[in-house]
């Protein structure tokens, strides 16, 4: 999108338009998760995103319309296989000692692919173009597909009616830990996507660099992750759930104000895996903590709530970075993201409770 518009506004749409599915209807998604096949909806999922990454081949400066409605699907798919995720995982480990662990392996998983991928994906769109980058994308998620239509599970759905698409929101309000985590989360995410929305103008503008570099930062990203996935496990015995999550909150923030200061490439990448360490441990310990903490007959409701949470602050840091940057120039701007940053780890101090027995189940009235 950048490169067809050189514009900072529009680029920051196509990451709005990213948040826009889970935030409108990402409630009722939970609710039919609850009584879904769950690894049926993740393969159906794949196939409507690998088809939606398909329509970005017919797009050009004439018919930018067509990311935006590639975006559209491929994310509604994402609102489903997410959440979805989520649900299955304690169905599979249970809720002890394996699910931290579980969420460690995947995050190690993640982390892997997100080192070698990108760098991979700039040498191709250096080469073969974006077409080919494009159908990589549209096989990765054909291949998925096959592969998790081979799994079966014993999980049983929610026998509650459907009509009640906020009960998890209802749910989370009542409960003081999933709220506190909601809160401090949404506040960190949203200056995380107002960054992530002017990643390719820093890239091009402040480094001088062409926009494929960006592969390299996320490269980058994806080493601190890998370490990050590896510590988490450990770091969950260090300290409590509530100063874990506001320490990898500010160390975070930090390492946001030395990428985006960052005088070259090289300082750049090693500042973005500074992100991915403590960044890691923060997704890990708030993936585990709602994992643990909403009944198993809900989760598929409170996790589409956090995922819907996370695509707001998607949505507000996508379209106010930018349009700040029309204002403010480009470093101010990055620079007070960064700031905003920090302001998470004292809210999550403040609003999460410090005491283990606040991370309980508390009863449904069901």
């Amino acid at each position: 999108m950048f490169a067809l518009t050189g514009s900072t506004v529009a680029t920051g749409l196509t990451l709005a338009l990213e948040a826009l599915p889970a935030l409108l209807l990402g409630p009722w998604a939970g609710v039919l998760l609850d009584r879904w096949d769950l690894s049926r909806a993740m393969w159906i999922a794949d196939l409507v995103s690998a088809a939606a990454v398909a329509l970005i081949l017919f797009a050009d400066a004439d018919r930018i319309w067509l990311i935006y409605l590639a975006i559209l699907a491929e994310n509604i798919a994402t609102m489903v296989f997410r959440p979805a995720s989520r649900a299955l995982l304690p169905a599979v480990v249970g809720t002890g000692n394996e699910l931290a662990a579980a969420n460690a392996l995947n995050a190690l998983t993640s982390s892997t692919i997100r080192l070698a991928a990108p760098p991979l994906g700039a040498l191709l769109l250096a080469g073969p173009g974006i077409e080919f980058v494009l159908a990589v994308d549209i096989a990765s998620y054909l291949l998925s597909a096959a592969i998790i239509a081979t799994v079966r599970t014993h999980r049983h759905p929610s026998g509650r009616e459907t009509s009640r698409p906020l009960e998890g929101f209802r749910y989370v309000v009542r409960h003081r830990a999933l709220r506190g985590v909601l809160v401090g989360q949404t506040i960190f995410l949203t200056a995380n996507a107002g960054l992530t929305a002017l990643l390719v103008p820093f890239a091009v503008d402040r480094l001088h660099a062409p926009g494929y570099v960006v592969g390299y930062l996320i490269s980058g990203l994806g080493a601190g992750y890998l370490i990050g996935a590896a510590l988490s496990t450990r770091a969950a015995t260090w300290l409590g759930t509530r100063e874990l999550l506001a320490v990898t909150q500010f160390a975070t923030a930090a390492a946001f104000f030395a990428l985006f200061n960052a005088p070259s490439i090289p300082w750049a990448v090693v500042a973005a895996g500074l992100i991915g360490l403590p960044g890691s441990i923060l997704l890990i310990t708030a993936e585990t903590t709602i994992q643990r903490t909403a009944p198993t007959a809900m989760l598929g409701r409170v996790g589409a709530l956090f995922f819907a949470a996370d695509s707001l602050a998607l949505l507000i840091g996508a379209v106010a970075a930018p349009a700040v940057t029309l204002v403010l120039d480009l470093p101010l701007t990055l620079n007070l993201l960064a700031a905003f940053a920090v302001l998470a780890a004292p809210l999550t101090l403040a609003v999460v409770p410090g005491h283990p027995a606040a991370f309980t189940r508390i009863s449904t009235g069901a």
